[in-house]
C-alpha cells in the first residue's frame, strides 16, 4: 500500500511539473514563440478591449496569462457561431463571451497565449452592445512552426 501511494503521488507531481514546465516554455519563455516578422504593432498610447469566448473566459487561464484579475463583462458577439476552437460567421446566431480591458503589454501576451499570426489572428470586431474589440479567430490553415 505504501508503494502504490507513493507511485501515485510521484506521478502526479511529475505531471505537475511537466505541464508548469510546458506552460512556462510556451507562454513565458523567450524560446516558445516568435512572433512572425509581418506583425502590425501594438498601439502603445491606449488600452485594449479583448472578446473572449473559450479558455480565457476562465478566470484562473486570464489570471495565468495576463499576470493579474481583470474586470469582465458579459458580452456577445452577434452574426457567429462558435465551432470548437473558432469563430464562424453565421447570420442570425450570436457567441456569448466576456469583454475586458488589456494594456498593450497584456495584450501583448495575449498574442503570445494565442500564438498570434501563426495559430490565431487578432481581428477589431463590433460587438453587440456596438463597441469594438479584439477578438482572436483560427488562420486557416494555421500556419506551422
Amino acid at each position: 500500500m505504501k508503494k502504490t501511494l507513493l507511485l501515485v503521488f510521484s506521478l502526479t507531481l511529475l505531471s505537475i511539473l511537466t505541464l508548469s514546465v510546458w506552460l512556462w516554455f510556451h507562454l513565458l519563455s523567450p524560446w516558445g514563440y516568435s512572433p512572425p516578422p509581418n506583425l502590425p504593432p501594438i498601439e502603445q498610447t491606449t488600452e485594449h478591449r479583448v472578446f473572449v469566448y473559450g479558455t480565457l473566459t476562465h478566470s484562473w487561464v486570464r489570471r495565468w496569462v495576463i499576470g493579474r484579475s481583470v474586470e469582465t463583462q458579459p458580452a456577445q458577439l452577434k452574426n457567429y457561431q462558435r465551432q470548437a476552437l473558432d469563430l464562424q460567421p453565421q447570420p442570425n446566431e450570436q457567441v456569448n463571451g466576456l469583454i475586458f480591458t488589456v494594456t498593450p503589454a497584456e495584450l501583448q501576451r495575449l498574442d503570445r497565449y494565442e500564438r498570434l499570426g501563426i495559430r490565431y489572428q487578432r481581428v477589431l470586431k463590433t460587438l453587440a452592445n456596438g463597441k469594438q474589440a479584439w477578438v482572436y479567430q483560427l488562420i486557416h490553415p494555421p500556419i506551422t512552426e
